[in-house]
């Protein structure tokens, strides 16, 4: 008997049709045997109900007053599904964040868990019943519901599988699994079977929209493993797993993300002396922009151009920052770019293996691509190119590194 967290996201539980066809899958691994604790998300659409609705009264919505607001979507859709267990036989309990007790700090909107009192939960299995929590909430020390942002329901599932210990962590989404590439993009591109969670940290930070990253953060501090799965599909899906398989057959790369939402920013003319860096970078990070890539090129007149990308809904507010940073330092212009991407190749063999950014660079310039950016790690190699040869690069790369020729044996 294996102990199992099931988590299902907001189109799992979009519709009280889909809801009875979740009760039915519980229901199929409860039969087999497994103890199972399972957290949804409210359902899709409702949590920008509820926050549309907080902002027809204001347009700055207190912050503790959004969580008791945005918090009751979880709780219809697990007494939904506790009720249609029940009338399916199956014996079940649904709690709310607070009534588990995942006690997290202050900061509302996007708390951070900080412990799970799991002494009802364990009582509720040993007794036989499945245990559905509500996901993306908890509760602080002064009994103040709180939220743990956008794709919180993803973190409170690793965490309750973490102080478990469960056997697995199960995140039943609308993919069937962690795929090399987006398939829109390249429909040759093959689900994994395994991915480390390393390499799932690169690849979700990087545009892959099919985790949330704290919850791998989370799965990878703890070491919980991860299965993605299909809501409605049968499969096996793909594990994410600390485990790192030496063997001949260790693909190099694993996968390539891409993002769209980049922006560059180049600042020229810089007087090249000591803290130049700080006195760019300081301003944008008071404005609480976050810096992507980072490229710095002295010219021969002791002058440096200083370029560094962002995310492209802050390009407006970065550009204004660093125009006037430009003034102050006696810079002589400021130029960007929005329409850039950035691709990136990512695998955990690159460790043991030479020449692969060589390889990533040969298949771009083979299609006329040209790199304005690199930025390497350990297991991630990072281009910035213009955003019209996007697609054409993921496709190029996801050839040149044979991520689209058949399944290798085993996989």
């Amino acid at each position: 008997m294996a102990l199992i967290v099931q988590k299902f996201g907001g189109t799992s539980v979009g519709s009280i049709e889909r809801i009875e066809q979740v009760a039915d899958k519980v229901k199929k691994h409860r039969e087999a045997g497994d103890d199972l604790v399972v957290v949804l998300s409210a359902m899709s659409g409702e949590t920008n109900r509820l926050i549309d609705l907080a902002k027809q009264i204001t347009d700055q919505p207190v912050p503790r007053e959004l969580d008791v607001i945005v918090s009751t979507g979880e709780q219809v859709t697990i007494a939904l599904l506790a009720m249609a267990l029940i009338k399916r036989g199956v014996p079940a309990v649904s709690y709310t964040g607070n009534q588990v007790r995942i006690l997290t700090d202050s900061s509302h909107n996007k708390a951070r868990i900080l412990q799970i009192d799991d002494q009802k939960i364990r009582a509720d299995l040993k007794a036989g019943r499945v245990v559905v929590v509500a996901g993306f909430q908890g509760v602080d020390e002064h009994g103040s519901i709180t939220t743990l942002g956008r794709g919180g329901s993803d973190t409170t599932g690793v965490a309750l599988a973490a102080a478990l210990k469960a056997d697995e962590c199960q995140i039943y989404t609308d993919v069937d699994g962690v795929y090399t590439t987006d398939p829109r993009v390249v429909p040759q591109a093959r689900r994994l079977e395994k991915i480390t969670f390393e390499e799932m940290l690169e690849m979700a930070s990087l545009g892959s929209k099919v985790l949330q990253i704290r919850s791998v953060e989370f799965a990878g501090k703890y070491n919980v493993p991860l299965r993605v799965l299909h809501s409605f599909k049968e499969g096996p899906g793909t594990l994410i797993t600390i485990d790192e398989e030496e063997s001949m057959e260790q693909p190099i790369i694993s996968g390539i993300a891409f993002n769209r939402d980049e922006a560059k920013l180049t600042i020229r003319g810089v007087p090249d002396t000591p803290g130049v860096a700080f006195k760019i970078l300081g301003p944008i990070s008071a404005s609480n922009i976050e810096v992507d890539m980072i490229v710095q090129n002295v010219s021969h007149d002791n002058t440096t151009d200083f370029t560094f990308t962002v995310h492209r809904n802050e390009y407006e507010k970065a550009h204004a920052v660093l125009e006037n940073t430009a003034r102050e330092i006696g810079a002589r212009e400021v130029v960007g770019d929005i329409k850039i991407a950035k691709v990136s190749i990512v695998g955990v063999g690159m460790r043991s293996h030479a020449g692969v950014a060589s390889r990533m660079f040969e298949a771009l310039a083979k299609e006329s691509i040209n790199i304005q950016m690199i930025s390497t790690s350990e297991i991630k190699v990072s281009v910035v190119i213009e955003e019209k040869y996007l697609e054409l690069a993921v496709r190029a790369l996801h050839t040149a590194f044979e991520l689209d020729a058949p399944a290798r044996q085993g996989e």
